[in-house]
């Protein structure tokens, strides 16, 4: 057994000496972290009585309150595997964010179960912005669709970071909305960072990184496993200020992920729908636990500047909206520009704007939420701002 523990000590010397003292901290986090059983909780106690995985691997026999399996794989952690990990690492726009590295968002600290470590390929500062969540069904109504795109574009316009969860119909939404403003988002996946779930969105996850971040508490490797995503959630509303669920059925992971931003101390917006659509109905039991009903997006930044307490920083992020709804890019302005003060058709104004019927009734949404159109009965529109 002697000989057996003095052959892992010096596979662990072996590797650590490849690395700089800098590199050393880093792999030693890996190797924990890939130690199965040892989840955020136990990562956590494991820090507080050795102080890093460092100090831990160098002397692993006395640690505690652990398992017979886990303290057998503390003496065996697969250091090979921390070395690739750690290789795959080695590039500008890829990053591990430690529990101890100042990059950690301050918010996502504050919740029962922070993840150990952050894994993100993107702009790792983005981590600690202003952000809110955007979250709903993954097959929703082309409405749901098109509020959660108007909504993530109006707030990105604002600075304000959009956070979701890369899966279809609403997430997906949100996404496309922020970075058709230049804005920025961040997808929190249930996948490790080298596989793209669902695949389709490959194109949609590179727009992100470019950039935005994606980010996983996942290893490596991880498929994209259903216990994955409920532990996902729980870091999209923690690294938010708010939650806003635009569809969702009564059983609904979104349901999960509001209930999850409640018990951090978050707030949760729900948009109100139709009593005969079976997706509104889980936004409307929210409104009814206590969530903040929205009609436009303006009352969700109304709200955020109460949710931080800096009275500055909301005068910031109003002062950027009115700036954004003042300079509408061409595609608003030709459509602005084809609405006169007297109610007219959509088809009629796709007819004159010579723009794509999904184009004309996204931006009608996003223009509606700035106060500058109305909808009338009969799917007619009428211009009512400058």
């Amino acid at each position: 057994m002697l000989a057996i523990r003095s052959a892992h000590q010096n596979k662990k010397d072996v590797v650590l000496n490849r690395f700089s003292d800098k590199q050393k901290i880093l792999a030693s986090w890996l190797a924990l972290h890939r130690i199965s059983g040892v989840g955020p909780v136990t990562f956590a106690r494991l820090l507080g009585q050795f102080g890093s995985p460092l100090a831990l691997f160098s002397n692993p026999k006395t640690v505690q309150g652990v398992s017979e399996q886990i303290r057998s794989a503390l003496l065996d952690p697969d250091w090979d595997k921390a070395e690739q990990d750690f290789s795959w690492f080695d590039e500008p726009d890829r990053h591990i964010v430690t529990l101890h590295d100042p990059r950690y968002p301050e918010l996502l600290k504050q919740i029962a179960d922070p993840p150990s470590m952050l894994f993100v390929q993107g702009d790792a500062d983005l981590l600690s912005s202003w952000q809110i969540a955007i979250v709903g069904s993954r097959n929703p109504s082309a409405s749901g669709r098109d509020s959660s795109y108007a909504f993530a574009r109006y707030l990105a316009q604002g600075g304000i970071t959009i956070s979701s969860g890369l899966a279809m119909g609403i997430d997906a939404a949100a996404h496309q909305g922020a970075l058709s403003s230049q804005g920025k988002t961040i997808a929190v996946v249930g996948t490790g960072l080298d596989r793209v779930y669902p695949a389709k969105h490959r194109s949609l996850a590179h727009e992100i990184a470019k950039s935005g971040a994606i980010v996983s508490e996942f290893a490596l490797g991880t498929a994209p496993h259903a216990e994955n995503f409920p532990r996902r959630n729980r870091i999209i509303s923690g690294l938010s200020l708010g939650a806003l669920v635009v569809e969702a059925a009564i059983r609904s992971g979104s349901l999960i992920t509001a209930r999850m931003a409640l018990e951090q101390g978050r707030e949760v917006f729900a948009i109100p729908g139709s009593i005969h659509n079976p997706l509104a109905r889980g936004c409307h039991q929210l409104i009814r636990e206590g969530a903040k009903l929205v009609e436009t997006a303006a009352d969700i930044i109304e709200e955020l500047g109460a949710l931080a307490g800096v009275e500055k920083a909301n005068e910031g992020i109003s002062a950027s909206v009115e700036q954004a709804k003042n300079e509408p890019d061409g595609d608003y302005q030709i459509l602005f520009d084809s609405l006169g003060y007297d109610p007219i058709g959509i088809d009629n104004l796709i007819d004159r704007c010579g723009l794509t019927a999904e184009a004309v009734s996204s931006m009608l949404l996003l223009l509606e939420l700035k106060g500058q159109v109305e909808s009338l009965p009969g799917g007619r529109y009428v211009r009512i701002g400058n």
